[in-house]
Order: C-alpha cells, then sequence, then structure tokens
C-alpha cells in the first residue's frame, strides 16, 4: 500500500512493559508501520500501576496520549474520525464502553485480540470486562493473536466479520545475536510473568532439572511470582527485565524454555512473543507442546519439544555447535515470517481489500447487518 495511512490504537498499555505482554507487541507492530510512513496515535488509559514502571514514556515512531475516563475520549474524536482504522486491543479498562463510543465516530473498526483464548472463555461465561457477545459483529475486523480453527468458531458462534490471525512479531532491530557471543551464564531460563497454570510445567521442565544437575546454572526472570515458591539454590531470580534487554537476557542462556497458559494450550496457534525474540537472537527454544507449533518453527531442526523433565535432561549435555545450528535455523524462520515489518505488512492488506465506509455517518451503507449497530448507553 503505497499512501500513507493514519491509525489508532486504544490499548491496554504501550507505555509499561511491567506485568503484561501487550507493550512489546504494540511497541514492534507500530515501530514497523511509522517505518513505512504511516501515521499513527495510540490512546491509553492511564493505570497507577503502568505509570509507576513506565518504560517508553515518548516513543518516536507514534504520538502516546493518556485518558482517564470513557468520557476523555471525546478529546480525540477528530482524530478518530479521519482515521483509515481505528483499532481496540483486549483487556483495555472499561472496554465494552470504549467500544460503543467509538463505533459511530470510526470509519473503519477492529479488534485485536492479543489474549483471543481468554477471551473466549470469558464470553463463553458471560463474564468478558473488555467485550460483549452483541459488540463483536460489530467490528470490521477481528484480528486475532490465535489462528486456526479459533478464527472459524469467532465467526461461526460469535458473528465476528473477517476474523483473521495477526500473531505477535519481533522487530529483528532489536533483537538478535550478541556481536562476540560469550559463554552461556545459564544453562537454561525462562523469561515470564507468573501464572498459575504454567507453573506446574516451570516446575516440571525447569526447577525439577535444576534439582537434578546442581552443577548448573538456571534462571527464572519475571514478576508476581508468589513468596511461597521455593527455588532451588542453583536458579537465580531477576524480578523483571525490561524489553531493552531482553535480547541481552537471551543471549546469556544456552536454552530458553517457553511454557504456554492451559486455554492456549487447548485453542492452539498461539505463539508466544517470547519465541519471536529469542528465535531472533539465535537462542535455541524448547517449548511444551500444543497444537499449532509446527506451523511457526520446524520441530526438531528450529526448536525442541518437552514434556518431562527427562526430556530437558539431555539438551542440558548437547553440545554447543549442535545447539548453534537450531538457533541459527530458528532465526532464519523468524526473519523470514515473524518480524513486525511483516505483519505491519499484513495490516495494511487487511485495509486494501476492503472498501472504507465513506464517513462515520453513512454506516447504514457499510453491508453490515441490520441490527447490530452499537450505540452508547452509560
Amino acid at each position: 500500500m503505497k499512501r500513507r495511512l493514519s491509525f489508532v490504537f486504544v490499548g491496554l498499555t504501550l507505555s509499561s512493559s511491567w506485568g503484561n505482554g501487550h507493550a512489546t507487541t504494540y511497541r514492534a507492530l507500530l515501530k514497523a508501520l511509522g517505518d513505512r510512513g504511516h501515521d499513527i496515535l495510540f490512546l491509553e488509559c492511564d493505570r497507577p500501576w503502568y505509570a509507576a514502571e513506565r518504560d517508553l514514556a515518548d516513543p518516536s515512531f507514534c504520538r502516546l496520549a493518556f485518558y482517564d475516563e470513557v468520557a476523555d475520549l471525546h478529546a480525540f474524536r477528530a482524530a478518530i474520525e479521519s482515521a483509515d482504522l481505528v483499532v481496540v486491543g483486549s483487556f483495555v479498562a472499561d472496554g465494552a464502553r470504549v467500544i460503543r463510543r467509538l463505533r459511530p465516530w470510526a470509519r473503519r473498526l477492529a479488534f485485536y485480540d492479543i489474549d483471543t483464548p481468554v477471551t473466549l472463555a470469558a464470553l463463553d461465561a458471560g463474564e468478558c470486562p473488555y467485550l460483549a457477545p452483541d459488540i463483536v459483529p460489530c467490528f470490521d475486523h477481528y484480528l486475532s493473536f490465535t489462528g486456526g480453527p479459533t478464527l472459524r468458531r469467532l465467526e461461526r458462534d460469535y458473528g465476528a466479520r473477517d476474523a483473521q490471525a495477526l500473531f505477535c512479531a519481533v522487530d529483528p532491530a532489536l533483537y538478535g545475536p550478541a556481536a562476540a557471543p560469550l559463554p552461556a551464564r545459564w544453562s537454561l531460563g525462562y523469561l515470564g510473568t507468573y501464572s498459575i497454570d504454567r507453573q506446574p510445567m516451570l516446575e516440571r521442565l525447569l526447577l525439577e532439572p535444576a534439582r537434578r544437575r546442581p552443577d548448573l546454572r538456571f534462571v527464572v526472570a519475571g514478576p508476581q511470582y508468589p513468596a511461597s515458591i521455593a527455588w532451588p539454590s542453583n536458579v537465580d531470580r531477576i524480578e523483571h527485565v525490561p524489553p531493552g534487554r531482553h535480547a541481552e537476557f537471551y543471549n546469556s542462556l544456552a536454552w530458553t524454555l517457553n511454557v504456554t497458559r492451559a486455554d492456549m494450550i487447548e485453542a492452539g496457534y498461539s505463539p508466544s512473543v517470547r519465541l519471536f525474540e529469542a528465535g531472533a537472537c539465535a537462542t535455541p527454544i524448547v517449548s511444551d507442546p500444543w497444537p499449532g507449533i509446527g506451523t511457526f518453527f520446524r520441530i526438531g531442526s528450529e526448536i525442541r519439544i518437552a514434556e518431562q523433565s527427562s526430556d530437558i535432561l539431555p539438551l542440558l549435555e548437547m553440545m554447543p555447535e549442535r545447539r548453534r545450528r537450531i538457533g541459527i535455523a530458528a532465526r532464519a524462520r523468524v526473519l523470514a515470517e515473524h518480524t513486525a515489518a511483516a505483519r505491519a505488512l499484513a495490516l495494511e492488506r487487511v485495509l486494501e481489500k476492503s472498501p472504507a465506509v465513506a464517513s462515520p455517518g453513512s454506516r447504514a451503507k457499510s453491508g453490515r447487518p441490520a441490527g447490530l449497530e452499537v450505540t452508547e448507553t452509560s
């Protein structure tokens, strides 16, 4: 797409990477869109827990603005009405009201679901805090972090229009092998916020191997781990690794571990950005198994799979050159298919393939099924 486009994103957070995976996703995608010459405004609901851990207050690739309440979005109405695409992300505070407020203004509106399996589980239970079933058909596009059969389920069960995958990605300018590789500081490391459903697999694939190999060092990085966890003495803990130091972290590992949330395993086709970050660094990856993982990396030559502690122990003995070949192969796959530039191009193609509504006031002419309009009620 040759012409300059304007985007308005309303997302959980761009300014703080603390305790969430949204910020790094938005940063990579928006930077790639900016590199392609597009104009971007990101609107973030100002929350004290992110304000206290803000590590990107003034991005160079977009305008970042904060609002406190849904009513404050009126200040950005002109930008919203003129945008080629308005994108609302998952987990936005008071998301349903935000969407109802933006819908009459936006010429084209998309939902960017960075948490699709979580969203579907919450919708099924009738308790999704940021989306409602009657809103789903009102988006022009439903962009999902999860691909595969979930896309058809969104269309079949919830009436989503144009559900398609827009997976997470990596900025290769920020993630790459160390210029002067050093011996690995840790034999196996994991980077991720604590999650109760991931913890048993982390126990099995990292803590138990650490107990069996007290001669090696391991590391778990990320916030919110309970004080009750009994960490082996050879497992180092890092409370938070900011995005600017993720590459340094991965380059200090002989292997990195990927552990997947239970709902994402059930849905399948839900890659974590950790996979692409580590792969871009040519760090060998070992992951728990989940449906569709082989569509992102070739199992065996680009990634290894483990289900038990006994699957991890042989990897810790692998010769460095063999390990290096796996990392290099993973990097080649990431650079070919999983960069933020590739996702930005995919988002442009979303806009190319269907015409925009002529103006915010002409929604009746857009071909949207009757009875699906959403208006602000509170």
